[in-house]
């Protein structure tokens, strides 16, 4: 089994050198896509064994349905320029790879860092992903949170070991996306004809924070449960709120 690393990349200069080093040893061939990065992110690539594209940016998934055509070989694993293999995950591809063993998808444990503190808890960990699967199987589809879809649904395998995943390096970084994905989302839902009232608006937040901090078990992450189970309610109130504010806006139009 031969695999390629599929990494898509805008101004990762803080990421994307310690996720190469951690997908070195188990890469037969590493594929970055950069959307034009003005950092020093294609510099660092270049120190490694990549083949580095440049392709104007359209959304996540059509970038990473580009990157993924380009590969070689019949496995690929997709991986984020701010992740990194743990050594457990290392090894379970490289027994993989010994032992040739050929299915169509495998899935992996995503165990996130948020400033500093590995949280496993508030609905974030395992954090199930399907990161590695055959070749000309599967597609990319969504513009904001993309879903990889396969052709013909077949079991997917768990690998042991952890997907490293820096999330957020300050509480400001988490802020400023959860503002970023709240427009996003808001807009999708207004072209699909979604309507939100005054009364959803105030219980949906609410919900949010109690399902991510109690029922999840956000609490036992301590500071940073909280807050994380907070920004994640105010997302919530913001992509309602942005929805009402686009459908008044039409209505006034209309008017």
């Amino acid at each position: 089994m031969k695999i390629s690393f599929v990494i898509i990349t805008f101004n990762e200069q803080k990421n994307i050198e310690k996720c190469l080093k951690s997908i070195i040893s188990v890469a037969d061939e590493i594929i970055v896509v950069d959307s034009f990065s003005t950092d020093d992110t294609k510099e660092i690539c270049q120190k490694f064994n990549c083949r580095f594209y440049e392709n104007k940016f359209e959304n996540y998934s059509a970038q990473k349905n580009y990157a993924n055509s380009l590969v070689i070989f019949d496995y690929i694993f997709s991986i984020d320029a701010d992740e990194v293999l743990s050594e457990e995950l290392i090894n379970s591809i490289n027994k993989l790879k010994t032992n040739n063993l050929i299915t169509q998808s495998f899935q992996v444990q995503r165990l996130n860092n948020y400033c500093g503190k590995w949280i496993k808890h508030g609905g974030w960990y395992p954090d199930i992903k399907t990161r590695m699967w055959k070749n000309n199987t599967a597609t990319w589809k969504g513009e904001i949170h993309e879903t990889l879809v396969f052709d013909t649904k077949m079991p997917a395998k768990l690998l042991k070991g952890n997907l490293l995943h820096y999330s957020y390096y300050s509480i400001d970084q988490h802020i400023l996306q959860a503002n970023k994905f709240s427009t996003l989302s808001a807009k999708m839902l207004y072209e699909k004809g979604k309507k939100v009232n005054f009364l959803q608006i105030l219980l949906k937040p609410f919900w949010k924070f109690l399902r991510n901090y109690f029922f999840k078990g956000g609490f036992l992450d301590s500071y940073y449960g909280f807050v994380i189970s907070i920004i994640s309610a105010h997302e919530t109130f913001l992509k309602y709120s942005k929805l009402k504010q686009l459908t008044e806006n039409k209505n006034a139009k209309n008017n």
